[in-house]
């Protein structure tokens, strides 16, 4: 299981102990420079963004109406919304707007801009829409059950009751996010409602806004001049450096402030240094290894099991992902309501081979992997083609850049695919709808969830996430969710094998940087030089 980088790491050693001989260089005066990778960015417009990366740089550009604090990730607190009040039935929810608030181009966020923000996300239609078309929104009622009653006040109305902390926790993902109307409006092209335009160019009112994004190069931040609360650095820079060793290298030289994904050798090698410091966080992230079933192989139960007890889940994370990963097999990540750690998986060869014997195919069959060509996502594919080939199943990886294995799978053309999956808002139904439910599996579906990405659909489990999202007893739905999450396990195309800790490496005189949880909560705007 070591491979290369063992070597490089004993090659390595001696540089990453004298941090005194290191000549700092300095990244630009009042400004944030950030390695990080990220070649999964297909879209910064909030309403389309669905990549971790994207969703990080809209979550500092964007305001929601509500939102959670990371350092308490279960408690709603309004953003642009000052209040809110919900009606007996459950039905109908009356924002009022916060006063102040403004947009990076001046003007006032409105409940007119909310509620077309909110339309807009169910109009498009794109990857994120489902978390809001789930109550009942559709293209042709949105505009009657969305609506600002005054330039003060927002009134939406569901089609069905439901917990009022889960529409509101759905409201705080990045798809609900606020843009500018009228901006919007004035850059629309046909019916897209401003989409081309947005993708690379942004329209909020959060502590930044976006001054240029070069696809697999950079993205440039600068502070919104009319933020409520103003960034304590007026630029923040992205770099994409693909390789773990480069970002090292630039932290090292004083090229970059932060590096955000640095291989164990690395991580291991700062450890202790008075020069730079770690923070580390659980993140709501899990990695997994997706099967279509397309394929007529991957589509038998047994196979499906094969998989999972081929895979060597504590080989991989000891050798590969010491620091920067934790095994973990079902769908609510750690920390997470609800959440089972169950982990009944291991590499058994013999159980793993009998169960392809059983499935008709004793002598294993051919499959394709894709995976993002950066690291640890390769390494960890060719640790997974290893563990496939000792039972038989002969994997050919195909790496590429992660905006190319997204719109791959998102087409369902994959065969394997292993990826990584983000909560969006902090409820079990986040990760229980795009992990169990399929209810229509046809290609030109609505709500394209995992489930439907590998053409997997279960009608049982469906069924029960649909319950467990409207169950009110407390203890009774935490029973439903560890219920559904063995099941899934079991049943499901999904390998889940890791979730994700973050190490971010910094700097010793940088202050302020806060990881969350989830994607779009990373906040740039209290990070400063000290």
């Amino acid at each position: 299981m070591l491979d290369r980088r063992s070597f490089l790491a004993a090659t390595a050693g001696g540089a990453l102990l004298n941090y005194s001989s290191i000549a700092h260089a300095q990244s630009p005066t009042g400004a944030i420079v950030m390695a990080k990778v990220i070649d999964d960015m297909t879209s910064l417009d909030p309403h389309e963004s669905f990549e971790y990366s994207g969703n990080e740089v809209c979550g500092n550009v964007y305001q929601k109406l509500v939102n959670t604090p990371n350092s308490d990730p279960g408690r709603l607190m309004g953003e642009l919304a000052e209040s809110w009040e919900v009606s007996p039935d459950a039905k109908t929810f009356t924002f009022k707007m916060r006063q102040g608030a403004k947009f990076s181009s001046g003007a006032a966020v409105t409940a007119e801009d909310a509620a077309f923000s909110l339309q807009r996300a169910v109009i498009l239609n794109k990857s994120p829409a489902f978390i809001i078309n789930q109550f009942g929104f559709t293209k042709d009622n949105v505009a009657r059950l969305i609506r600002a009653s005054d330039p003060a006040t927002l009134v939406i109305t569901l089609e069905a009751p439901t917990s009022p902390s889960f529409f509101l926790y759905c409201l705080s993902a990045n798809v609900g996010s606020v843009v500018e109307k009228a901006v919007a409006l004035q850059r629309q092209q046909g019916e897209d409602l401003g989409n081309a335009w947005m993708k690379q160019n942004s329209a909020g009112s959060g502590a930044y806004r976006l001054v240029s994004w070069r696809a697999s190069e950079s993205v440039t931040l600068d502070a919104n001049p009319h933020a409520a609360t103003p960034p304590r650095t007026r630029r923040f820079l992205i770099r994409h450096i693909a390789d773990p060793s480069a970002q090292f290298l630039g932290l090292q030289q004083g090229d970059y402030d932060i590096a955000r994904d640095l291989g164990s050798d690395q991580i291991r090698g700062l450890q202790g240094s008075t020069a730079f410091k770690l923070l580390t966080n659980r993140r709501a992230s899990l990695m997994y290894l997706a099967m279509n079933q397309k394929n007529a192989n991957l589509a038998k139960p047994q196979v499906r099991q094969a998989v999972k007890w081929a895979i060597d889940y504590a080989g991989i994370q000891t050798n590969l992902v010491p620091f920067t990963f934790a095994v973990h097999q079902t769908f609510l990540p750690e920390g997470f309501p609800s959440a089972v750690n169950d982990t009944p998986f291991h590499q058994d060869v013999a159980r793993a081979k009998a169960l392809l014997a059983e499935a008709g195919l004793p002598d294993g069959f051919e499959v394709t992997i894709d995976v993002q060509a950066s690291q640890p996502y390769a390494d960890i594919a060719q640790a997974v083609q290893a563990n496939l080939a000792a039972v038989g199943i002969r994997a050919r990886v195909l790496p590429g850049e992660q905006r190319a294995v997204i719109t791959k799978t998102r087409a369902r053309q994959h065969e394997m695919a292993l990826l990584r999956w983000g909560a969006d808002y902090f409820d079990p139904h986040t990760n229980a709808e795009t992990f169990c439910m399929n209810p229509d599996n046809a290609d030109g579906a609505r709500n394209r969830t995992l489930a439907w990405r590998s053409s997997w659909q279960n009608e049982d489990l469906t069924a029960r996430a649909v319950a467990a999202v409207k169950e009110t007893d407390t203890a009774k739905r935490s029973e439903m969710y560890a219920a559904l999450q063995r099941d899934h396990q079991a049943q499901s195309p999904f390998a889940i094998m890791l979730q994700e800790i973050e190490v971010v490496a910094m700097r010793a005189n940088l202050t302020g940087f806060d990881l969350g949880p989830m994607s779009d909560r990373g906040n740039y705007r209290n990070t400063a030089k000290g």
